[in-house]
């Protein structure tokens, strides 16, 4: 057998062992016992987590999964819980958290449905499942360990038994409260099976899950004129009434409604604004009131949280009728937006693509992901109310890239500006269609950034949807993506594989560059390393590398003095200041290194009469493309052409 048969049948075996560790685990995680049995050895233990509501529930369950406090400068706090899935709206996302927090401490948030609104493809309905993944996997631990009347059809908390004469005394005991009724179901149990004796009534430990539908309800709406509400809340069991005679028997009535299965934990409405007007009052009565009733039956008291979604064409209908003023009083509203950071953009598109098999098989070039989110953002950006600042200005300062001219406290400025962007634009699933097109059209199983551009091109043009003036200005994004950000990098890229000792070359140019720009603000002379002598500052050099990137004669010294701040901060904490340090000056010394090494990269990347030795150092540089920069044998060759044909064009 040879070394990867055996690491396979390793892997497979250790696979099997860790399904029956699982399963050993699931079952010594069960819990049985009587109402005193649970009252002794489980409340005693922990009586607030025993009386905990649906919200206080979810809220434990996104703070056990970890939450990073925001850090000075406006940084959103960070939840773990979305990290590996949710890229680029992190202000959305604490606003989310923020309604379970406000909810789990008794504010008057917790008596508001919860509404996600945003475009299509934005997150909404992964924001959610995550929500129901996260409580499925906290009702495994145990903190998370959650109990109900083992005969409830709505897995109904087990303190709802303790009788109203001695729930001021368990409150004194306890310290902790109680709310809400049995159902009309448990009641008829109690009284009739157990005879009044709530001691005896068995407990059990349940565990959240959709498919099951426990503690998660899941509700879709189809056709209105023929959407019942007893989807939500059940009917009467015709089967039944033959056994039990009365219409009006609890035990007659079907259980299985959305709003039932949500109990204990989270009900989720999907394109809430399509259902009937019947179904909103239903549920917006239940977020306020927790109570809903149906025929035959008092008020039945449920304790969910209710988490609905729709789009901007359905809310912008719903708001048009004024009857509706009421119901979105008892709404908490929460935007979700498309991203506005390309970085972020192209990480939902590497998440979208890794798991299919198609985009496996094909290697994608280094920036291929990056300008198709480069142009995704600039469909999703409104004009700024800078005359100064071009989109393309404003799509580097949401992804907190430094901007000539721009100020941190600008630019936070800049991206607040407009609380609605990134409400419509390009969605992701529209790109990665088109990725999918020019994956099936590749024969060289490799997709350059040149080949993603020209699929988004195709894409534009062959949607029907879209008209002549949109397709035109998106047509334009493409070419601005191009030219300002894909042009620049494969340059870079092409640059530094051609100049082995890059990296070297640019720390010591950013090294002479802090020693002319000190000698400046201090009014004083420079050390010359090759003759000794005292001399004045560079000046020529120092406004050499900063007009690389547009730094005006009038805006040099305050770029300086802020060069030389960031220089100080990274002394005082022990790092020597290098290129990470600061984007804008990295991008002024790599372009200024560009131009001086322009003529060599030229005749080296010259493919016309290029003799033997030319031909050997192109294949270097394709290789250390490959080796180094992420591309594989068919993108480098195509990137060197590429920027041949711009350096031809100079």
């Amino acid at each position: 057998m040879t070394d990867r048969n055996q690491e396979t049948e390793r892997q497979r075996s250790n696979f099997v062992e860790s399904l029956a560790d699982y399963s050993r685990k699931q079952q010594a995680q069960r819990w049985e016992g009587s109402f005193s049995d649970y009252l002794r050895d489980i409340v005693t233990a922990d009586p607030a987590r025993a009386a905990r509501s649906s919200h206080q529930y979810i809220w434990d369950m996104i703070c056990w999964r970890g939450v990073e406090a925001s850090k000075p400068g406006g940084a959103a706090t960070h939840y773990k819980l979305f990290e590996d899935d949710l890229f680029g709206i992190d202000q959305a996302l604490e606003r989310v958290a923020n309604y379970f927090k406000a909810a789990s401490e008794g504010s008057e948030v917790g008596r508001r449905l919860l509404l996600l609104l945003g475009p299509p493809s934005g997150g909404k309905s992964s924001l959610v499942t995550l929500l129901k993944r996260g409580l499925e996997a906290y009702s495994h631990t145990d903190e998370g360990a959650l109990y109900a009347i083992q005969e409830s059809p709505i897995q109904e908390s087990p303190l709802l038994l303790i009788p109203h004469g001695k729930q001021a005394e368990f409150k004194d005991t306890y310290g902790v409260a109680i709310g809400g009724e049995l159902s009309p179901f448990t009641r008829a149990l109690l009284d009739g099976k157990y005879d009044g004796d709530f001691a005896r009534v068995p407990v059990h430990r349940i565990f959240i899950d959709e498919a099951a539908r426990n503690a998660v309800g899941t509700y879709a709406p189809h056709d209105p004129t023929t959407a019942d509400i007893a989807d939500l809340v059940g009917s009467v069991d015709l089967s039944k009434v033959a056994e039990y005679g009365d219409e009006g028997d609890p035990r007659a009535w079907s259980w299985s409604g959305a709003v039932y299965a949500g109990n204990r934990g989270l009900l989720e409405m999907i394109e809430i604004l399509k259902v009937k007007r019947e179904f909103l009052y239903l549920l917006l009565t239940l977020t306020q009131e927790q109570l809903v009733k149906v025929s035959r039956f008092p008020l039945i008291y449920i304790d969910e949280t209710i988490v609905a979604h729709t789009n901007m064409a359905e809310f912008r209908r719903f708001l048009q009728e004024k009857e509706n003023e009421a119901l979105l009083d008892r709404m908490v509203i929460v935007q979700v937006p498309y991203t506005l950071c390309y970085t972020d953009e192209a990480r939902i598109y590497h998440k979208l693509t890794s798991t299919t098999p198609s985009f496996r098989q094909v290697h994608l070039d280094p920036h291929a992901l990056q300008v198709a989110a480069v142009f995704a953002i600039l469909t999703r950006l409104k004009p700024s109310e800078r005359q100064d600042l071009d989109l393309s200005k404003k799509l580097r300062i949401h992804a907190h890239e430094a901007v000539e001219g721009i100020s941190d406290a600008e630019a936070e400025r800049i991206i607040r500006e407009q609380p609605d962007e990134g409400m419509d634009g390009v969605s992701p699933r529209f790109i990665v269609n088109a990725l999918a097109g020019a994956i099936s059209q590749s024969e060289s199983k490799s997709l350059t950034a040149m080949e993603v551009m020209l699929a988004i091109k195709d894409a534009i043009e062959s949607d029907a949807r879209m008209d002549a003036k949109v397709k035109k200005q998106w047509t334009d994004f493409l070419v601005t993506t191009r030219k300002e950000f894909y042009n620049r990098w494969v340059k870079e890229d092409v640059h530094k594989a051609l100049f082995v000792s890059f990296q070297d070359e640019a720390q010591e140019l950013l090294d002479k560059y802090l020693d002319e720009v000190e000698a400046v603000l201090e009014n004083r002379k420079v050390d010359d390393p090759i003759t000794g002598e005292e001399r004045d500052a560079d000046e020529r050099f120092l406004r050499s590398v900063e007009t690389k990137i547009g730094i005006s004669d009038s805006g040099k010294t305050s770029f300086r003095q802020e060069i030389v701040r960031k220089a100080l901060n990274a002394y005082k904490r022990g790092v020597k200041f290098t290129l990470a340090e600061h984007a804008r000056l990295r991008e002024a010394i790599e372009q200024y290194l560009f131009e001086e090494r322009r003529d060599v990269l030229r005749l080296v990347t010259s493919r016309v009469r290029a003799d033997t030795e030319t031909m050997k150092k192109i294949s270097a540089v394709e290789e250390r493309l490959v080796n180094d920069y992420g591309y594989d044998a068919h993108s480098a060759h195509e990137a060197l052409n590429y920027v041949t044909t711009l350096l031809a064009q100079e």
